[in-house]
């Protein structure tokens, strides 16, 4: 009877997690933990719900944009026209749509989560010293992390406050805060934590480790900046090709071409059987060209930010910032120099 029961009791702890286990891959789960790390605290299910009607509401707009042009416009357009168009808006075009929208939703979930990771790297030595201190006033651990936290502390002071919450609801302060270092993708916070863990268990100083755990982030975060600076040779160079190079010598093609263009149509050439060599016009217009250069510029900028940031940060994320303000000026120099080249060598050729 007794071997009856724990076989039960067994059976029924397997089917429990193997429930959870199931539950932790579904994609509501994992959408949830990764709003949870952004600091949203939507549910998927309204999320996507949200995102669907929101859809929908832009095909309608479209669509009834289209009625009205058809309407308005005179003829031309057959009714079968008007179905098969109306048929690729609400089949291909939405299902693209959708997906376009949930791309651009998670890139923005994304960079809240990095920017929330980078405010915690960036407050965890204040906030460690400031809990070193309260345990060498005699607080005990929780209570001291819980009086170090600061209104400037931002999202590592929610996050100790969950954690105070946690601990206060009856779970152990170590599996709290090792449920609070694995939200984030942080290599300093993770290794941090680890570490306080580790003190906390062996029941060490941990006043003395949580000051030793800061000045060892403030010296890898000093050692950083020194290498972004031994490497600022390296971002100027690449900046000054990106910006200013690469936009030179583009709009020095393109007058080049509008130059042996108005030349080339200039010239008379006797149509005689003698000649030794044709002469014919440019198979590239200058307007060609021109689409040409700003997707070249674009494509050059977006790179170039990015090898920047990875240079200098170390990380690709942080050249995200970068990469409007190399497009924007690179483009602004290739307008001002094929402006420029045109009069000055206009007024040479032409």
């Amino acid at each position: 009877m007794i071997f009856k029961k724990l076989k039960e009791n067994l059976q029924r702890q397997n089917k429990k997690s193997l429930e959870k286990k199931i539950q932790k891959r579904t994609k509501h789960f994992q959408l949830s933990k990764y709003l949870e790390r952004a600091g949203f605290s939507i549910t998927p299910h309204l999320l996507s719900r949200g995102l669907f009607k929101f859809c929908i509401a832009i095909n309608v707009i479209i669509s009834m944009y289209l009625l009205l042009f058809f309407v308005t416009k005179e003829g031309g357009y057959s009714l079968e026209y008007i179905i098969f168009l109306f048929l690729i808006i609400w089949g291909l075009a939405f299902f693209l749509l959708l997906g376009l929208i949930w791309l651009a939703f998670y890139f923005m979930v994304d960079m809240r989560i990095f920017k929330r990771k980078q405010d915690i790297e960036d407050v965890l030595p204040d906030f460690l010293y400031l809990a070193a201190t309260n345990i060498r006033s005699g607080m005990t651990i929780d209570k001291a992390l819980w009086f170090a936290v600061r209104p400037r502390f931002g999202v590592l002071a929610k996050e100790i406050e969950i954690v105070a919450k946690e601990v206060m609801s009856g779970t152990e302060l170590t599996e709290s805060l090792q449920r609070f270092a694995d939200k984030y993708e942080s290599d300093i916070l993770k290794r941090s934590i680890s570490l306080l863990i580790e003190g906390i268990r062996s029941g060490g100083e941990i006043g003395e480790l949580l000051n030793r755990i800061a000045s060892n982030i403030q010296e890898s975060r000093l050692m950083r900046k020194e290498m972004a600076a031994n490497v600022t040779s390296y971002v100027i160079f690449i900046s000054f090709a990106a910006v200013v190079g690469a936009p030179l010598l583009l709009a020095l093609a393109n007058q080049l071409i509008i130059i042996i263009s108005s030349l080339m149509s200039n010239i008379d050439i006797p149509a005689s059987g003698s000649t030794m060599f044709t002469i014919s016009n440019v198979s590239i217009s200058s307007l060609d060209f021109q689409i040409f250069a700003y997707v070249c510029l674009i494509i050059t900028s977006f790179f170039s930010a990015i090898i920047v940031a990875t240079i200098k940060k170390g990380n690709i994320k942080e050249g995200i910032r970068y990469i409007p303000l190399f497009i924007l000026i690179s483009i602004i120099v290739f307008i001002i120099a094929s402006h420029g080249l045109g009069k000055f060598m206009g007024s040479i050729f032409l």
